[in-house]
């Protein structure tokens, strides 16, 4: 993507988030990361492409403790990385207004962000993980789920690669907080969610849930759900092309 460049921004801890960002007019678009993924992914690339042909700003950045960013993933929460979105959008709130992007754990932190930020105008929420952690804890064996707890560390699951990423209980404590809380300020900000129906990581159910709840309290709240067959990632073809759609909102 031409025009794009690496920035820096120091945490409250001195660790430095690190990002790109290329500046445009008429709107910029922030993409914000699922859980243990880098910044440039199939995704992100896609945008960036899309963003320069209209002319677009976009921006990304790796979270605190993974990818380029600085720190060590075990000392960090959702809550720190909801301060490192919060950085980043301080950096953007002054140029167009803004779509996030934000995919899986990262459609969770772009909803919050929404509604705390008026330069905020639209939301593409890609299988958002809300109360990611909160709803693992309740997914596995109570007995995995009492040793997490008493011993404080757990991986995310089974898997390898997984094994040196071990999550602190203090990943479900601030989920849960963060989901009680996740409907008392309403920002009508346009929202759409897009949620594979064989996601077997993040349950589209989780989505159904959320936009229940969201209309329970707000029955006339801007929210277009687009749940589709699909898994996780939701990468063929097909799907990338209706992710273009809903992000550049054309037909």
């Amino acid at each position: 993507m031409s025009g794009l460049y690496s920035f820096e921004l120091a945490a409250a801890d001195g660790k430095l988030i690190r990002g790109d960002r290329a500046e445009g007019k008429d709107r910029q678009i922030l993409f914000i990361t699922g859980f243990l993924s880098k910044r440039w992914g199939n995704k992100s690339k896609a945008l960036a492409q899309w963003c320069e042909e209209k002319g677009w700003g976009f921006c990304c950045y790796d979270v605190r403790g993974f990818g380029d960013s600085e720190g060590t993933f075990t000392e960090y929460t959702l809550s720190d990385w909801v301060a490192d979105a919060r950085l980043v959008l301080n950096m953007l709130r002054e140029g167009p207004a803004i779509t996030i992007v934000g995919n899986s754990l990262g459609g969770w932190i772009a909803w919050l962000m929404a509604q705390e930020y008026p330069a905020v105008e639209k939301l593409v929420l890609i299988a958002p993980a809300f109360n990611m952690m909160g709803v693992r804890a309740k997914q596995i064996p109570a007995a995995r789920r009492q040793a997490w707890k008493t011993n404080g560390w757990m991986p995310w699951d089974d898997e390898p690669a997984h094994k040196d990423w071990p999550l602190s209980w203090k990943w479900v404590e601030e989920s849960e907080a963060y989901w009680k809380t996740s409907f008392d300020r309403l920002r009508p900000v346009n929202t759409t969610i897009l949620h594979g129906l064989q996601d077997t990581v993040i349950l589209p159910s989780g989505s159904s849930e959320f936009i229940e709840q969201l209309l329970a309290r707000d029955p006339s709240f801007p929210v277009e759900p687009h749940l589709i067959p699909g898994d996780h990632r939701l990468s063929s073809a097909e799907h990338v092309e209706r992710f273009r759609r809903l992000v550049l909102n054309t037909p």
